[in-house]
């Protein structure tokens, strides 16, 4: 059995947040969690463990989330990134190479078998 995939799932909506986070808590991934890309950062840096970043795209702060997943790749490269979000769909060229985007409402379990793909050995 491998070890546990570790994720950060950044979301400020706090519901959404809630519910992904015990999805893949209940899924058996390991699960920091932020509020915005400026907490996403300290968590990130705290956390050298993180294998797969799932963030939103809308929220409040310094950065979005397409302008996160940009640092998280140029910062952190090995890290795997999913993108979401429920009110646009940026244009492929702004995501990050290999990083899929989910529109909301997703599928939990599309997730969950998103990342156990990404971050196979």
């Amino acid at each position: 059995m491998s070890d546990p995939v570790t994720v950060l799932v950044v979301e400020d909506e706090p519901l959404s947040r809630l519910s992904i986070v015990a999805g893949l808590e209940d899924e058996g991934f390991i699960v920091f969690e932020a509020a915005n890309a400026d907490d996403a950062i300290t968590v990130l840096e705290a956390n050298l463990e993180i294998q797969l970043v799932f963030t939103d795209v809308d929220m409040p702060g310094t950065m979005d989330g397409l302008r996160l997943a940009a640092f998280v790749r140029d910062r952190w490269p090995p890290i795997h990134i999913i993108v979401t979000s429920g009110h646009s769909s940026p244009d492929p060229a702004f995501l990050p190479v290999n990083a899929p985007f989910f529109s909301k409402p997703y599928r939990p379990e599309d997730i969950f078998s998103e990342i156990r793909r990404m971050t196979a050995n």
